[in-house]
């Protein structure tokens, strides 16, 4: 019977754990995501969504990372102001820059699963980033299209294009600090 009772407690304290570092990396992502720059002639801010949500998928992996970041949308999506400028609300989803912030999912799912099947080879780990980002520019772009009626190459280049430097120094900073977070957690 103690036998049982220690496996319980193992599992237990293994959820307990998993549940404080979504609940961290949540509360992280919501601390910092709503720092932000505006970008002149863009309605995209720069904000550290995107480095953030990096190192909760090397912290947490894909699956816990993506249920961190649909948390931090939900919170966003209830008023509180944790997206860009310190907004938050139905709002933000349905003005310009709510396809990125549903593009932020495909980022956790995308970067996390290529970085756990290539088993965190750092190369590996910048494809996933990389196409993870790819994907959320697509979202974010097309939404910015269809909300300020621009088209392909207008929304590019005041919602992509501009951001492509800083989102690689993000990157970089992702796959050379994300192990040494995950070993210092761990």
């Amino acid at each position: 019977m103690s036998i049982t009772n220690e496996k319980a407690s193992s599992s237990s304290r293994f959820s307990t754990q998993s549940l404080v570092l979504i609940a961290l990396m949540t509360a992280v992502t919501c601390i910092l995501a709503p720092l932000s720059i505006p970008i002149p002639l863009s309605p995209v801010p720069l904000t550290l969504t995107n480095l953030v949500l990096g190192f909760s998928i090397f912290l947490l992996g894909w699956k816990k990372a993506t249920a961190s970041c649909i948390i931090y949308l939900l919170l966003g999506l209830c008023g509180l102001p944790v997206f860009s400028g310190f907004s938050g609300g139905v709002g933000k989803f349905a003005g310009p820059t709510g396809g990125y912030l549903i593009g932020f999912i495909f980022l956790t799912v995308i970067g996390g699963l290529i970085a756990e099947h290539f088993h965190w080879r750092r190369s590996a780990c910048v494809a996933g980033l990389v196409l993870g980002m790819a994907v959320t520019y697509a979202f974010g772009t097309a939404w910015l299209c269809v909300q300020m009626n621009l088209g392909v190459m207008e929304g590019l280049l005041i919602g992509v294009i501009p951001y492509l430097p800083g989102d690689a120094v993000k990157i970089a900073l992702t796959v050379i600090l994300g192990p040494v977070l995950k070993k210092r957690v761990r």
